[in-house]
């Protein structure tokens, strides 16, 4: 490392990232990711409920849409990283140890949605709304996942000298621990903590999507597509720090490309669609059933004056059969003025 950029301070990475306990081998990544999931899944189980959804349904959804998340995830991490895996020195078989990191998260939410989706009709319920559940959910799965990134070492940014610089050591990926000499961890140098620029920035888009549903009651996934909008504005500055092997196309990172398609795509369906949010019921048997989102829509009576409950408005004066409206008011007009 350059002597200049010698930190003041600095972050400390952990040396090891699995402890054995016997036979099974207890790896810190996985269980950042195991607490992401559970976390999401309380909080989606909350604004579920808070639409009308049976307790825990979300536990549902899950069983389908986390296998095919991770899979969907480690799929992309493999075709936009194949030298690892189909290159000279690669093996395909590092495509199934998981473990050691690489999980892409476009793949992921994919995929994820997919299985979420086939959940949600098996289950009659709203595809929609269950995503808006999820869109403050996942950005907070998705910040305590990146501790995981922390514990293997991975995923840093460019070489710095500011105070809060992530120490980073040389890893040994399949055994996770940091590779010593002299009975020493070797220090690779202090890089920008990428894992936690992204964990912090997803916290925040958690709340902030949170506080917008809260005021304006978005329904139809549009909530969902703000989570969308605000994760890829931050995953495309935290994409320019990183100094990871990865594939660019016009001088960009893949990922940034990435970032900007789904960014215009969340936009232009969050701009293309309308309606009040979605609210369910369900029966004691658990059955799920929509209710009509077009009889008492969020924004209905909007700039109108309210009006006292049970009342009625006014009959409108019946017209003889046969006559013009107004026609009567005329005739007597006519009279008046002729006795006048």
């Amino acid at each position: 490392m350059n002597a200049a950029l010698s930190p003041l301070a600095e972050i400390p990475s952990p040396t090891r990232g699995v402890w054995d306990l016997g036979p099974i081998p207890l790896r810190a990544y996985a269980l950042c990711i195991v607490l992401g999931i559970v976390a999401a899944c309380y909080i989606a189980d909350r604004r579920l409920r808070a639409r009308g959804a049976p307790p825990w349904v979300i536990l549902d959804v899950a069983i389908w849409a986390v296998p095919f998340g991770i899979v969907g995830a480690r799929l992309y991490h493999v075709i936009t990283s194949p030298e690892a895996y189909f290159g000279e020195n690669g093996s395909i078989l590092k495509a199934f140890k998981i473990w050691e990191g690489g999980l892409g998260i476009w793949g992921g939410i994919a995929a994820g949605a997919l299985g979420a989706y086939i959940a949600c009709r098996r289950m009659n319920l709203p595809f929609a709304m269950t995503a808006d559940a999820l869109a403050v959910a996942l950005p907070v799965a998705q910040a305590l996942g990146r501790w995981g990134n922390w514990f293997n070492n991975e995923l840093y940014g460019k070489e710095t000298s500011l105070p809060w610089g992530l120490k980073v050591y040389n890893w040994d990926t399949e055994h996770g621990r940091a590779l010593e000499a002299g009975g020493q961890p070797i220090v690779l140098g202090v890089f920008q903590p990428t894992f936690l620029y992204e964990s912090l920035w997803c916290i925040g888009v958690a709340v902030a999507v949170w506080l917008l549903d809260r005021k304006y009651r978005f329904g139809r996934g549009r909530a969902f597509a703000i989570y969308v909008m605000l994760y890829t504005v931050g995953r495309f500055w935290v994409e320019l720090l990183r100094i990871d092997d990865a594939h660019h196309f016009l001088g960009m990172r893949l990922n940034n490309w990435t970032s900007i398609i789904v960014f215009a795509a969340a936009l232009v369906y969050f701009l293309r669609v309308r309606g009040p949010q979605e609210h369910v019921t369900y029966d004691e048997d658990g059955n799920i059933t929509l209710v009509n989102p077009d009889a008492a829509p969020a924004d209905a009576g909007a700039g109108e004056e309210p009006k006292a409950v049970g009342a009625e408005a006014a009959p409108e004066p019946e017209e003889e059969p046969g006559e013009e409206p107004g026609e009567a008011a005329k005739e007597d007009q006519e009279t008046k003025e002729t006795q006048g």
